[in-house]
């Protein structure tokens, strides 16, 4: 029976947490807010974008506007140094220097298995119940590992991919169509060589579309079982590989080398993780105006990223606010905008009011996905380096 983590009832998807501090008082949400204003929230996120940069300034003033909470933006280049921050500070003992943190993946595995994590806090957020839990289901896995309310979904990844319109009017929207692409199109369909992330993406989606028990995806796994399971993944690729780009005895080594072999009309299919850089690519002129992007109809790999508070935090409440500003439909729809940022919501569009959606009706850019699909999340983390070992001991060569 899922263990209920907070008094709203969040389901859990694991079924112990030791690692959670003892539950809090009785708090509503407007307390919460009288206690954030006048605190100041050190964000610690990664600064390696003009565009993410420009929008978290934005956001500071927002939330300053709003609520009298400062924001500043601590600038990162990996947030493991946060993570090493926050480790030294709780062992020292008293209050620590992060409020909120961007995070996900091994990062937030670390935080959440050493006990360094505030929560669970985000049912707490009341636009929280506008996250779409169901078609993305990585708004609550984390890399295979559940959420369980200790960090805040902030924007989504997944792989897509993309083409010329007027040279392919008709996308494979699945791994076997893309079979049928290539045989149709020999030597124009091709993808990165593991361990690139995106070939190893484009392997995981293989996986994903060919295992016969998609639940084993999320558990950990050994050599054998891998092995066994992985059958119909490696059947699949062996039919593909003699129909791509120099007959799969060769490969690309980065997804930069697909997009501009696509661009020179090399290949036909280009893939990304970034939903929006087809388009965005189209407003460089590196691709045409004809260009278009899709998600297989069944789901593709992707993840979300998130933001986390720190269990020595000492702004907790002015960090949950700004959590749940960061949630809100006009935050979403101003980071969507390829404009702006470009980085995909987290948010159901079903759940919205129409005022709402229509922050997010601009004009739909050449080489958006026009229909997204569902997000498969990540399979463990234990699966990755036994896909990479045996693709590289298998067409390595």
């Amino acid at each position: 029976m899922p263990l209920r983590l907070t008094r709203r009832g969040f389901a859990s998807l694991l079924a112990t947490t030791p690692f959670l501090a003892p539950a809090r008082a009785e708090e509503s949400w407007a307390e919460i807010e009288a206690r954030a204003k006048g605190q100041t929230v050190y964000f610690n996120a990664w600064a390696g974008s003009p565009q993410v940069n420009a929008y978290i300034a934005w956001a500071a003033d927002e939330v300053n506007t709003r609520h009298g909470i400062t924001l500043e933006h601590v600038k990162l280049t990996d947030t493991a140094e946060a993570v090493r921050r926050v480790r030294d500070e709780v062992k020292a003992g008293g209050e620590g220097s992060a409020d909120l943190i961007w995070i996900n993946g091994q990062n937030f595995h670390v935080m959440k298995e050493e006990q360094l994590l505030f929560g669970p806090f985000t049912e707490e957020l009341p636009n929280f119940a506008l996250v779409d839990i169901d078609g993305k289901p990585t708004t609550i896995v984390d890399f295979a590992e559940g959420t369980e309310g200790l960090e805040s979904p902030w924007g989504i990844a997944q792989l897509t991919f993309f083409a010329d319109g007027a040279k392919l009017d008709t996308p494979p929207m699945s791994m076997m169509e893309l079979l049928d692409l290539a045989r149709d199109e020999p030597g124009r369909i091709t993808y990165p060589a593991p361990p690139d992330f995106h070939g190893t993406t484009f392997v995981k989606q293989a996986l994903a579309e060919t295992i016969e028990d998609r639940a084993m995806l999320p558990l950990s796994i050994d050599k054998a079982a891998f092995t066994e399971a992985a059958k119909p993944l490696f059947e699949f690729l062996d039919q593909l590989h003699p129909y791509l780009w120099r007959e799969g005895k060769q490969f690309p080594q980065s997804q930069a080398q697909v997009t501009q072999m696509l661009a020179d009309s090399e290949l036909l299919v280009g893939l990304t993780f970034n939903p929006n850089e087809p388009a965005n690519l189209v407003a460089s002129s590196t691709l045409p105006a004809t260009t278009i992007a899709w998600q297989n109809r069944g789901g593709t790999i992707g993840n979300t990223h998130f933001v986390a508070i720190p269990i020595n935090a000492k702004s907790k409440a002015a960090a949950e606010v700004v959590a749940n500003f960061l949630l809100s439909p006009e935050a979403q729809a101003r980071k969507a905008d390829l404009k702006i940022w470009g980085d995909p919501t987290v948010l159901d569009m079903g759940k919205l009011t129409p005022a709402q959606r229509g922050l997010f009706s601009r004009a739909r850019e050449p080489g958006s996905v026009k229909e997204p699909a569902r997000t498969i999340p990540e399979p463990h983390g234990s699966w990755v380096p036994l896909i990479e070992a045996a693709w590289l001991e298998r067409y390595g060569a």
